[in-house]
């Protein structure tokens, strides 16, 4: 069985948000910057079921691979991506919205 790609990505971002301010406190935090994929969206969907709807969760990754499936697999899931921010360190910080 052939795994299917997406062609387009629908991204919910807002680039006015600092993920780090207080006025969109996540109500779970995740690192899962020591994470391989596919570890890393399992990781994330684990945390998510967790969460009830609406539901902030704040995920810290590194690397491509993570920055390219991560969000693209929870917004496939239906979940809005509402910030991504990549700090000097090269971590990137992402903030999810459960439907």
């Amino acid at each position: 069985m052939r795994a299917r790609r997406f062609a387009t990505y629908i991204w919910f971002v807002n680039t006015q948000v600092n993920i780090m301010d207080e006025c969109l406190q996540a109500d779970m935090e995740l690192d899962i910057t020591g994470e391989i994929c596919p570890m890393t969206f399992v990781r994330t969907r684990l945390a998510l079921d967790r969460l009830h709807s609406g539901a902030l969760l704040r995920v810290r990754l590194k690397g491509a691979e993570p920055l390219a499936n991560v969000p693209a697999s929870a917004a496939a899931l239906g979940h809005a991506i509402l910030a991504q921010e990549t700090a000097p360190d090269g971590v990137t910080s992402l903030l999810i919205r459960k439907k």
